[in-house]
């Protein structure tokens, strides 16, 4: 048995220290506050020998209220699923059961932990979901409410932003940037006829078209350097921590293994004149 004592409360995120001291192939998440009966863990293994990664509870039939705990919930989990990609109809129960090398391949900060499937999604995790029992609370007080929700969307939005545009981030602004830079120079065109052709005061008839197509033109254009500045960012931090943005479930060869051949030219040029050295001094 190995207990991780942490120095204070960091929430729920404080799974990941469980994650990274845990050495066996198949890690069990789950409350202590008796919300999670140990009997059903035969069940997320027997699911995880079908050939999953990933097995995570679904609280069917909860017994928290409507209002407050069960309509944002469900709010939140539709949400998440949609769009994450993960099929799951709820994303918030801790219990869950992982392959270790899938678990500890993915950080947490913040508040992700509930995104941890979604997360799994980007590495080509295999994930499914089995219903559990939800007692109601023996002891303690939830957290989790209403007040919840807004810093629920926000972590979606990271973890959306991160699924979908951590290696490309010109892609994610250069929408935003060629959209409202469009917009602007059209809206800036069609006052320039209106001032070639008609020789109308383009300042006093449409000073607020012109201002607001010029704010779209700078807009657009700061967009563009924020999605080029993200670019050579997303580049520095993937090559300088030598993290790859692929990932390989297994590599399968045929090939003998002959030793590492040499990288260049010269290396075979060099081989060679040792290997006829070798040969003149043996004669």
């Amino acid at each position: 048995m190995k207990i991780v004592t942490l120095r204070r409360n960091f929430g729920q995120t404080a799974l990941k220290a469980g994650f990274d001291a845990a050495r066996g192939e198949i890690i069990i998440s789950m409350d202590g506050d008796l919300q999670h009966d140990p009997e059903e863990i035969p069940a997320f293994i027997a699911k995880l020998e079908e050939g999953y990664d990933i097995v995570s509870g679904w609280r069917a039939q909860r017994q928290d209220t409507w209002l407050t705990r069960r309509l944002p919930s469900r709010i939140a989990n539709w949400m998440m699923a949609k769009l994450s990609g993960a099929p799951l109809h709820d994303f918030g129960t801790t219990f869950k059961a992982y392959r270790r090398e899938i678990i500890q391949s993915i950080q947490l900060y913040g508040d992700l932990h509930r995104f941890i499937p979604a997360l799994a999604t980007w590495s080509g995790a295999r994930i499914a979901e089995i219903p559990i029992k939800n007692p109601p609370r023996q002891n303690g007080k939830s957290n989790y409410g209403l007040s919840r929700v807004f810093r629920v969307f926000l972590d979606l939005l990271s973890t959306k932003f991160l699924l979908d545009y951590s290696t490309r981030p010109l892609h994610f602004f250069g929408f935003f940037g060629l959209l409202a830079a469009g917009s602007g120079t059209l809206m800036g065109s069609f006052m320039i006829l209106k001032k070639l052709l008609l020789h109308q005061d383009v300042m006093l008839q449409n000073g607020p078209l012109l201002f607001a197509a010029t704010v779209f033109i700078l807009a657009g254009i700061q967009l563009l350097c924020l999605g080029l500045v993200s670019e050579i960012l997303s580049r520095t931090y993937y090559e300088s921590q030598k993290k790859p943005i692929y990932a390989m479930r297994q590599i399968r060869s045929h090939e003998l293994d002959l030793g590492p051949a040499p990288s260049t030219n010269r290396e075979r040029l060099e081989e060679g004149e040792l290997t006829e050295r070798a040969s003149a001094m043996a004669k």
